[in-house]
């Protein structure tokens, strides 16, 4: 298991960890929404259709009461501009829905939307494309920071690699985004494709539709009386699929969900209870504003909303190491358990900040493998060496262990079962039981594709979640004539992974 050290480390994965629960007032002050449309990309491929998807996005909304912002065509200056003159429409207690079509692009489990600025990456240049891009998750952690009571979020960027092209190694990533399984209480997010699936503009070349085939199915679904959102997101789901099926296509949107009350925006069902409605009351008539040109270049204040540092959690058999990533250059990072006491620094690497051409500060933290709940206070020294934060961070042992290995069988799937012959023919799940913190249950299919029987799997030990409990069943004696096994994963958090298909090998190495 050490050897998963060194990879568990490098991965810097997953939502900012801090789980602040948004506040939520009696009732929603208003609606507020921003929908973003890139297709003109300068180094990359062109798109077709995302710039019409928030326009009809657009459109839908303002039918929903909503003060609608569209942007079009956003370089990466413009998209930080945007994204602050959002956050001053939004205010305490509003819903905030946020809308993008464009190139999106998953990089060690972390999201990016790409302006159309973004520059022409290769293989080792990972880095820049993260520089250059905006991180999904902030934009959560920008709503959660302004205290909206509901956060919408959906994305139609699950498209093919956009730094693929012919005669160079692409950036290492696929097609498609990767999931957002940990989410503050009071956020809605919908992905047009699921893990590592692509998401189709359009059925055929005869196909003259102007919006791509989820926000076409999407926007219709909004508008339907008496839905809310999970019902929305289930009826997308089920026609975009059947859609995509027509093409011999796989396209399933996937949704995550961490709402209180059910959500409607276009009226509760009959019958359902007054308090479950979300009236919608606008403020202000809807404005639409296109790409949002400032008048002078805007100076974003250092305020918690704009540069709050986020964390990723990694358990290890050691204890917890805890990863702070901070927009700014740094030229120093310090943090405290709770609201009292001194802080620490955290010290440096060997390594110069091209940014600031000195040494960098280390992003890292150890904590014990027992360290309790508690809320982390994180402060840092800006390049102009100027004081910020502290920011607080939450620290939830048990949500952070499920989502760190969530993400670690995300990216290890090819790994979950093996088959070997020794005395027979086995089938072993190693890989699922060293992980096993993050999975309610596990089904498998025998020459199969539906899979149809339970694996039992051992009980998670929070204290040491990585050891395997001595006895454990390991492996599966299968017939000799067995040729493939299905298999399922049912998530802690209730979401259900694709069916991976693990065919015995021609040779088998005992």
């Amino acid at each position: 298991m050490k050897n998963w050290l060194s990879f568990r480390a490098a991965l810097a994965l997953g939502l900012a960890a801090s789980l602040l629960a948004f506040a939520a007032p009696a009732q929603a002050e208003k609606r507020v929404a921003l929908v973003i449309g890139n297709n003109d990309y300068k180094n990359v491929p062109k798109l077709q259709k995302a710039v019409n998807d928030a326009r009809t996005m657009g459109n839908t909304l303002k039918q929903l009461g909503f003060n609608v912002m569209v942007a079009e065509n956003q370089t990466r200056q413009a998209f930080s501009e945007t994204l602050l003159a959002f956050d001053k429409a939004v205010e305490p207690g509003d819903t905030a829905f946020f809308f993008y079509a464009g190139h999106g692009f998953e990089i060690a489990g972390q999201n990016f939307l790409l302006p159309t600025d973004v520059p022409a990456a290769t293989e080792g240049q990972e880095e820049l494309v993260r520089d250059a891009s905006v991180l999904a998750d902030r934009i959560i952690e920008r709503l959660q920071n302004k205290r909206v009571r509901t956060a919408i979020l959906v994305f139609d960027a699950c498209r093919n690699n956009p730094f693929e092209r012919s005669g160079t190694r692409a950036v290492a990533g696929g097609g498609g985004l990767a999931p957002m399984t940990q989410l503050p209480e009071g956020v809605f997010s919908v992905f047009s494709a699921g893990p590592r699936q692509t998401a189709l503009d359009r059925l055929s070349n005869a196909d003259d539709n102007p919006n791509s085939v989820f926000t076409r199915t999407f926007a219709k679904e909004l508008l339907q009386p008496g839905e809310n959102l999970v019902q929305v997101a289930q009826h997308t789901r089920r026609l975009v699929s059947e859609m995509a099926e027509t093409v011999n296509h796989k396209q399933i949107p996937v949704y995550f969900d961490q709402m209180v009350d059910d959500v409607f925006l276009n009226g509760a069902a009959k019958g359902q209870p007054e308090a479950a409605k979300e009236p919608a009351k606008p403020a202000a008539p809807p404005q639409q504003v296109a790409a949002l040109p400032p008048v002078a270049p805007l100076r974003v204040p250092k305020d918690d909303s704009v540069n709050a540092p986020i964390a990723a959690f990694s358990r290890h058999n050691g204890g917890w190491t805890i990863t702070f990533s901070i927009a700014d250059p740094t030229l120093g990072i310090s943090w405290r358990m709770g609201d009292s006491g001194d802080f620490r620094e955290t010290g440096f690497i060997d390594t110069l900040d091209p940014r600031t051409r000195k040494r960098m500060p280390n992003p890292s933290i150890e904590l014990a493998g027992d360290a309790p709940a508690a809320t982390i206070q994180v402060r840092y020294v800006d390049a102009s060496g100027e004081l910020q934060g502290p920011f607080p961070i939450k620290f939830d042992p048990e949500a952070a262990l499920i989502h760190d290995q969530r993400k670690i069988l995300d990216m290890t799937a090819t790994s979950w079962l093996a088959f070997r012959e020794f005395n027979g023919l086995l089938l072993y799940y190693t890989h699922l039981v060293s992980y096993r913190c993050a999975i309610r249950e596990v089904r498998i299919g025998i020459d199969s594709a539906v899979p149809d029987k339970v694996l039992k799997m051992p009980p998670c030990d929070p204290r040491d979640p990585l050891e395997i409990p001595y006895g454990a069943q390991l492996y599966l004696k299968l017939a000799p004539a067995t040729q493939f096994v299905s298999v399922e994963l049912t998530y802690r958090d209730g979401s259900v992974s694709e069916i991976k298909s693990f065919r015995k090998a021609s040779s088998l190495i005992p």
